[in-house]
């Protein structure tokens, strides 16, 4: 996907083709800096939310979930946050990540090592 210099805060490059965000920034969960890969499906009815970055939340058009930028939902009617996929780094020093490896924070998933790739500066 990229090397992890390539990555801002939230990167929508991936978004219309692989329904995959890459957030580079803090997780609240490992208490570390690195990246973690979020599904583009929100949790209540399946509509794609939008980055906006004015407000650094994701936002669903369809009925107002909110998102924070971690996936965590905190506003509209989302049972649940964002799920997170699998993400490393490969071999070649670019970032991964396996869609069919899914992480959900309510099972206590997001603490997999697999879900959250640290990154020191």
């Amino acid at each position: 996907m990229g090397f992890p210099s390539d990555f801002p805060g939230v990167d929508e490059r991936f978004k219309a083709k692989y329904n995959v965000w890459v957030y580079k920034g803090y997780d609240p969960v490992t208490k570390k800096t690195g990246f973690y890969a979020l599904s583009t499906v929100c949790t209540h009815l399946g509509c794609t939310p939008n980055w906006l970055q004015a407000e650094t939340k994701f936002k669903c058009p369809c009925h107002g979930s909110g998102f924070q930028p971690t996936g965590i939902n905190f506003e509209g009617p989302a049972p649940r946050p964002l799920e997170r996929f699998a993400i490393k780094l490969a071999d070649d020093g670019q970032i991964l990540v396996d869609k069919n490896r899914k992480f959900q924070q309510e099972k206590g998933e997001w603490s997999n090592p697999e879900s959250f790739l640290e990154y020191v500066v």
